[in-house]
């Protein structure tokens, strides 16, 4: 599996079809897991620059993929940088899934949003929301920091997208790791 997240999506998932399918008379049922994981895909995804007051160039769009990254190998995201204690903000529609504190992220927030992609908020130097709230863009997620194994270096939120879904084409066998990158989308992309 590519993230923890991606692995408990899929316990999750596998699981709820399981119960379905387990006693035959729930089998029918099985359509409505199966019809929201659909209509997941068909949510519009708008996107804002999750820092307030940030642009395009305050992040190096050659970031994402960066490699060598530490002991990630690869850089999986983008860092956009902003004074400490700036607004982190939702870059789009969803709910968060978990708040955590520790770990390469330290103090970070997962947020799943439309088409099924996770958007994780790291190195955040305080939390202002919780787990399950419903998020829209602009709200407010927490603000800039250092926290993790950014200690030490400038501010700034480490932002990334990935999918529990493979995109394939995204598939890049010239790069390190490069099948990984059809579970990574390039925050690059959708915010310019």
């Amino acid at each position: 599996m590519i993230t923890n997240t991606t692995r408990k999506f899929w316990v999750f998932l596998i699981s709820i079809l399981a119960i379905f399918w387990k006693k035959k008379s729930r089998r029918k049922w099985i359509v409505i897991p199966i019809g929201l994981i659909v209509a997941g895909f068909f949510i519009p995804q708008p996107m804002l620059i999750p820092v307030k007051g940030a642009s395009t160039n305050d992040w190096d769009k050659q970031s994402f993929w960066a490699y060598p990254w530490g002991t990630s190998i690869t850089h999986k995201g983008i860092d956009i940088f902003k004074k400490k204690g700036t607004p982190v903000i939702s870059a789009s529609y969803g709910i968060v899934v978990y708040v955590s504190e520790g770990g390469k992220g330290g103090l970070a927030a997962m947020v799943l949003g439309p088409k099924w992609r996770f958007h994780y908020y790291a190195h955040l130097d305080e939390v202002k929301t919780g787990a399950l709230r419903f998020m829209k863009p602009g709200s407010i997620i927490g603000t800039v920091g250092d926290s993790g194994n950014a200690k030490g270096k400038p501010p700034h939120l480490h932002y990334s997208i990935t999918s529990p879904f493979p995109y394939p084409h995204l598939f890049d066998g010239k790069a390190v790791h490069g099948w990984k990158k059809m579970f990574y989308l390039n925050p690059d992309t959708w915010l310019r």
